[in-house]
């Protein structure tokens, strides 16, 4: 579908818990986040319902994120319910990896077809402290457990001025020794206007968004930078769909409140 920028919205990123093993420095504040009520978190029947009818409307391409997508229970089993969706062409997930490496075959066999993983840095004392207590050995462990399985891999490598000289060099060099791929993305907050720059992968130029979020509570958010979000009609879902994609702006602005955990980053 086209939205009202003619920009083609085929990609549909899908936060399925607001919950995380791990409390990154970009991601929530120190003191943490009220977290959603179990019994508002949609459910993976619903999940599926929506993904089915945006992939009738043209969505090719769906991601699970968080939060952790990994601890939510049953993740496996909603991976195989939309992987048997038709018309969907790829069906990735984003993790902090931590989690990963005793679940990656299941999921390999469930359909999923690849996974973005965070790895900021290559020091353990860093990471421990960028995500406020982290292990990377486990991070690490999930990376070469998903390669073994033969999921393409793409690291996702925050990059910030107060990242010590060298480190994204490490996490390249660790990248091209287990086949994967680096994207390098710019630290922001949502509570800043949203600006484009060239010289980090993501977030992507807003000329070239084709995406919109299901969030874990059910609504669906034309853009990160936004205040709007669409409660799902299930009576009519590609109504709510349509409406989600007309709401799209032409660029993002800043929100009073939200953590990256609620949204799926």
């Amino acid at each position: 579908m086209l939205d009202s920028y003619a920009r083609r919205i085929n990609y549909l990123r899908i936060s399925v818990t607001d919950r995380c093993n791990l409390r990154c420095k970009y991601c929530m504040p120190e003191e943490g986040v009220e977290f959603i009520p179990h019994e508002r978190i949609i459910s993976f029947e619903k999940i599926r319902d929506i993904a089915a009818v945006a992939a009738s409307m043209g969505f090719d391409k769906l991601r699970l994120t968080g939060g952790e997508p990994l601890v939510r229970k049953g993740i496996i089993k909603l991976v195989a319910m939309l992987a048997g969706i038709s018309g969907i062409k790829i069906l990735a997930m984003t993790t902090n990896g931590t989690l990963l490496a005793p679940m990656a075959g299941e999921l390999r066999k469930a359909g999923l077809s690849s996974v973005n993983i965070s790895l900021d840095t290559m020091d353990p004392l860093l990471f421990s402290e960028l995500t406020r207590g982290g292990n990377i050995n486990d991070t690490i462990a999930g990376i070469i457990a998903a390669r073994k399985e033969g999921f393409p891999v793409k690291l996702n490598t925050v990059v910030s001025d107060s990242m010590p000289q060298g480190n994204l060099e490490e996490v390249e060099r660790f990248a091209r020794e287990h086949g994967c791929l680096v994207q390098t993305i710019r630290e922001y907050r949502l509570d800043s206007q949203k600006t484009d720059d060239s010289h980090f992968m993501r977030p992507p130029p807003c000329a070239d968004c084709n995406r919109i979020r299901l969030l874990a509570t059910g609504e669906l958010k034309p853009c990160l930078h936004n205040s709007i979000a669409v409660p799902v009609d299930y009576s009519d879902i590609a109504g709510s769909i349509k409406k989600c994609i007309e709401l799209k702006p032409a660029c993002g602005a800043s929100l009073e409140s939200h953590a990256v955990n609620s949204i799926g980053g």
